[in-house]
């Protein structure tokens, strides 16, 4: 139930406008009230208060939101499940690396539309720290773009030209954390207690010390720890991932309410999914390591809330890296089912994906994808052979273990594979943070340097192979399949990556290569590198819309027993049955005709490559090395 006094706030903000958008805003309140209010109350000790402000700032919005997107709310909510169709294709891609400006990137649309896409994941785009800045994630104002990249007004009319053209805007908002130069620790450091409790701050080691024995370090090559001395302030400030991001004290509902209006800043600009970056590390709790804690999913669900009252045509995307046991609870579990996130990264299936290239073997992904829980009716998946981030090892070891293999072993033996050095490795990758304590190492590199398809080119037959196979895997698992920017080229990455200063030290620029109108028309070259690969992976795209099995609701079922080579994955809906067979090694690899009769396809036709079905004298179909193989029922049947 809504209080009175917040009916009555919202009756004078809302008072100049016609009587429907009134009744709408109403209506909203009525049903996402109760949400708000029960996140408030889980996490602040004065919930009428902040829900009665939160409720504020959303009436605010909604009133100052333009007619076509309150237009755009109201198809959402007619299609709720408008982003797990299987028309849906993502891309990802830095402004100045893919059109130079907002504007540029407006011009360059063709490129994209072509592919598929109908997903644009524009990397940090807000005004960052000048200088090293975390590649935009150190953000000194949440309510200005990047002025090399033009204007609140060049990504309001980017926004609505992508919308014309079916494809939703997806940015990044930072939660954890900001620059130290933003106003609120300028005012910090400047004395002001109203922002010195936006942050963490201690005035000796004391408390770091009593946290520190269980946190993490996130970059120990170059940010060790995770608090710093600042000088202005002579005392200790928290800065889980570099000295000049200072961690936010989301334990202030001031903090809560400041991005409630950030939020809703940005949907009204035309933003339609919000990725939320760093959002496993906003809770902090002693004696834990800090990440994935309960208080973490009341404050997405009370964000989730308020922008469902004035923006609700508003996704939000968990940027969180974490085991897949915590993982599903961005998604929404228990009490928070259907509150909080609406899509989260599987960053799972693209460590077993490279691991199943890797080995040759499909054990370990069998093992612990089918383990995984299924998504909750209302969320979905971001899936992604790689991002513009390193690839970490997160091989679990008790998944590890009920194979007989050791977690630590194997993610050595990934490492070494994908650095180029185990013997007879194809992959051209960096190590990025090794570690010499945990032996942990990281890698960058672009999907075709991984693959073989890199520099040196040291298996581009097979390469080429193992880069369809992948995004297959990830285009055939439900949800938003995200091709990172590069990889629809083909690019080995790029060699002059450590020429610019601000990204001498950081191996991860290789794997973030500029895209030119050069590039882009390489692909028109008959026979080009680019040209196959953008291809292969617009075909993906164009055979997955028009297969209703890969609606993101179809359960995704990991068949247990296959020969080991073979990855087998049906997904039933009451279209019909879809059963993808994907052979990750490079020998040929045989599969019995009757299984696919016994999982639900009566006459079996092979749709991505159009491949011919023939059965040999054992009842078996065989699959060519790296073949990736949709198969549903005949309709001539």
């Amino acid at each position: 139930m809504v209080h009175p006094t917040v009916s009555d706030v919202t009756r004078d903000i809302l008072a100049e406008l016609p009587a429907h958008r009134r009744e709408t805003f109403e209506l909203r309140l009525e049903q996402w009230f109760p949400d708000l209010h029960d996140a408030v109350t889980a996490v602040y000790p004065d919930p009428d208060a902040v829900a009665a402000t939160m409720v504020e700032i959303a009436a605010h919005a909604y009133a100052a939101r333009p007619e076509d997107l309150h237009r755009l709310d109201q198809r959402r909510l007619l299609e709720p499940d408008w982003f797990q169709q299987p028309d849906m294709f993502g891309y990802a891609c830095y402004v100045d690396r893919y059109g130079q400006t907002l504007r540029g990137v407006g011009e360059r649309l063709d490129h994209l539309t072509e592919l598929g896409v109908t997903y644009l994941h524009l990397m940090p785009l807000l005004q960052p720290r000048p200088g090293d800045n975390d590649g935009g994630y150190a953000v000194m104002d949440y309510r200005a773009v990047r002025e090399d990249l033009g204007t609140n007004e060049d990504l309001r009319a980017l926004a609505q030209t992508l919308r014309g053209r079916g494809i939703s805007l997806v940015v990044d908002l930072v939660l954890n954390h900001v620059a130290r130069e933003h106003e609120w620790a300028e005012k910090a450091r400047a004395g002001d207690p109203r922002y010195r409790d936006y942050f963490l701050i201690y005035p000796d080691r004391t408390t770091p010390d009593s946290y520190e024995r269980t946190l993490p370090e996130v970059f120990p090559d170059f940010a060790p720890g995770s608090f710093t001395f600042d000088d202005t302030l002579g005392e200790w400030v928290w800065t889980t991932f570099n000295e000049w991001q200072w961690d936010l004290n989301w334990a202030n509902p001031a903090v809560l309410q400041e991005f409630a209006s950030i939020v809703l800043h940005l949907a009204n600009l035309g933003v339609e999914v919000l990725r939320l970056d760093a959002i496993a590390f906003l809770w902090k709790r002693l004696g834990t390591n800090c990440q994935n804690q309960p208080e973490v999913h009341a404050i997405t669900q009370a964000l989730r809330a308020t922008a469902r009252l004035a923006a609700p045509a508003t996704l939000f995307k968990a940027e969180a890296i974490v085991g897949p046991r915590d993982l599903l609870p961005y998604l929404g579990q228990g009490r928070h089912t259907g509150r909080v996130s609406d899509i989260a990264y599987h960053n799972s299936l693209m460590v077993q994906v490279w691991s199943m290239l890797a080995t040759g073997s499909t054990a370990l992904a069998r093992h612990a994808l089918s383990a995984l829980p299924p998504t909750p009716p209302s969320g979905t998946w971001v899936t992604y052979v790689r991002c513009h981030d390193d690839i970490g090892w997160a091989i679990d070891d008790g998944d590890a273990a009920s194979l007989g293999l050791s977690g630590a072993g194997h993610r050595h033996f990934l490492a070494d594979w994908y650095s180029g050095e185990f013997d007879g490795s194809w992959a051209e990758g960096l190590v990025f943070q090794y570690n010499p304590d945990t032996g942990d190492r990281r890698i960058s590199g672009t999907a075709a340097a991984l693959t073989g398809l890199g520099p040196s080119r040291l298996d581009p037959d097979g390469a080429f192979g193992r880069i369809f196979l992948a995004h297959a895997v990830i285009a055939g698992w439900g949800g938003i399949p995200v091709v990172w920017s590069g990889d629809e080229l083909g690019s080995p990455g790029d060699p002059n990556w450590a020429d610019e200063p601000a990204h001498a030290e950081d191996n991860r620029w290789v794997h973030r290569p500029r895209v030119t109108d050069a590039d882009r028309a390489g692909r028109f070259q008959q026979g080009s590198d680019a040209q196959r690969v953008f291809d292969g992976i617009a075909r993906i795209a164009k055979v997955r819309a028009g297969l209703p099995m890969l609606h993101a609701e179809a359960p995704v079922d990991v068949q247990s027993e296959s020969d080991d080579g073979l990855l087998v994955v049906r997904r039933r809906h009451p279209s019909g049955t879809l059963v993808a067979l994907y052979n990750v090694t490079a020998e040929h690899r045989s599969f019995p005709h009757a299984q696919l009769i016994e999982l639900g396809i009566p006459a079996p036709v092979e749709v991505l490559s159009q491949h011919d079905l023939q059965v040999d004298d054992t009842g078996s179909v065989w699959l060519p090395p790296y073949a990736a193989w949709w198969i549903v029922d005949s309709p001539l049947r």
